[in-house]
């Protein structure tokens, strides 16, 4: 572990500063639109934006990698995510952050890219899902600390603004002295959409729904928070546990996962995160009752705990479930289609979630994710019945951040064998055993 940490101490400080601003950047944004009384759809609209521009940079930007560099990549797009924090306090409208938010989702891939494929490069068979669990540990962790920053000063004001692009510049100096050179970039061929489907229909379904609800999580919920009246204080700390409450349910529910039927598994966690929102509106509903029929928050931050406990380890457990139906050989292009499928669903996740809301009303947005969850796990239940159970021992639950790219599921302990050592004999037993002649 002490050798991993000092291998890559450089990346990890500069990605948990990137993670820091962009956990404060996310809350901050939807907290300033309802500031500046943006509508619902045109909130949504401009939060997709972020969606579109990861989209499109995850499939063109190994192209520019390999012709480029990774410092070069790494530092223009830092470069260009700190310069573009800075244009949302000048230009206040929904037009021009939804532009804004394009270019901070190509720039955020293009470093998660670099990142990632660096530090495939200098993790071994041993010591990989250590590597990616200190990475995912770091950005979650940072991510959800980064919410916190909402305190730091009225989002009305320019100053978070200021704040977050001098983070996300700081971000560039462990990664640009670092000694080490860059790897040499492989990029990952994704089996075709129509071949992943095949393999596994459930898990391309699944994947395009569950980027729905996760960008739409992450996305908006500031936005319902300063609707029902939350402080700033409150918002940060409702946000602040959405992600860390993810992070920590990834191992037992993964555990679950490798114990029994993974498809059961992902059924149950979708039931359960439809229940938990339907709970958090019941919640939300009785909080600003007068005397005994009203609710604290408390019990809100509960159930939007519980939901996001078993919610937010969703594509980990549909990767690893789309694993079991194909060769060990096509784990990481079978996760490069996910992660594909997964963005196209991201891509109008806010945007849809932002009808819902102004259909019926703030509560539209746990209605959204009710209904998402539930797609999935009702589709499981009909996949379930069509298709048995396969067991698959090359494949294995691991958990993945929710940034996740093509590169970094390559930091799948499973997409590599690990080479047992060969033991040597001492030659004293080999002569002890020798047949007599």
């Amino acid at each position: 572990m002490n050798k991993i940490l000092k291998n890559s101490w450089a990346l990890f400080l500069g990605m948990g500063a990137l993670m820091l601003a962009f956990g404060f950047q996310g809350s901050l944004l939807g907290v300033r639109a309802v500031k500046e009384d943006f509508s619902l759809t045109a909130t949504g609209f401009m939060m997709s934006g972020y969606f579109v521009g990861y989209f499109i940079g995850a499939i063109t930007i190994p192209k520019l990698i390999s012709r480029v560099g990774h410092i070069r990549i790494f530092a223009a797009f830092a470069s260009i995510a700190s310069l573009v924090v800075l244009v949302h306090a000048v230009f206040i409208n929904p037009f021009v952050w939804f532009l804004l938010r394009v270019l901070t989702g190509f720039s955020m891939v293009s470093i998660y890219t670099v990142a990632e494929s660096w530090l495939n490069d200098r993790a071994s068979n041993k010591n990989r899902g250590s590597v990616l669990s200190i990475y995912m540990v770091i950005l979650y962790g940072t991510m959800g600390c980064g919410m916190l920053l909402l305190n730091f000063s009225n989002p009305i004001n320019f100053e978070p603004f200021i704040l977050i692009s001098v983070v996300t510049s700081a971000a560039l100096i462990p990664i640009l002295l670092t000694k080490r050179k860059p790897p040499t970039f492989k990029k990952i061929e994704p089996m075709s959409l129509q071949e992943a489907y095949i393999s596994s229909p459930f898990g391309m379904v699944s994947s395009f729904f569950y980027g729905t609800i996760q960008s739409a999580l992450f996305t908006l919920l500031a936005v319902y928070a300063v609707g029902m009246n939350f402080s700033i204080f409150q918002i940060s700390i409702v946000t602040f546990l959405l992600a860390i409450s993810g992070a920590i349910s990834q191992w037992p529910i993964g555990k679950l996962s490798d114990m029994y039927d993974r498809r059961k598994v992902i059924i149950f966690v979708s039931f359960a995160s439809a229940f938990f929102a339907l709970c958090a509106i019941f919640a939300s509903g009785t909080m600003y009752y007068d005397g005994m029929l009203g609710s604290s928050k408390v019990w809100f931050y509960t159930f939007l705990i519980l939901f996001s406990f078993c919610s937010l380890p969703m594509f980990s457990l549909i990767l690893a479930h789309t694993n079991d139906f194909i060769p060990k050989e096509k784990f990481v292009a079978a996760g490069a289609s996910l992660q594909l499928t997964f963005g196209m669903g991201a891509m109008g996740g806010p945007f849809l979630c932002s009808i819902f809301m102004n259909l019926t009303n703030l509560n539209g947005f746990f209605v959204f994710l009710m209904f998402f969850h539930i797609l999935i796990g009702v589709y499981g239940i009909y996949r379930s019945r069509i298709r048995p159970v396969v067991t698959n021992p090359d494949s294995q639950f691991v958990a993945m951040p929710q940034s996740i790219t093509p590169a970094g599921i390559e930091l799948n302990p499973t997409t590599e064998p690990i080479e047992e050592p060969i033991k040597s004999v001492p030659t004293s037993v080999v002569e002890e055993n020798k047949p007599l002649s």
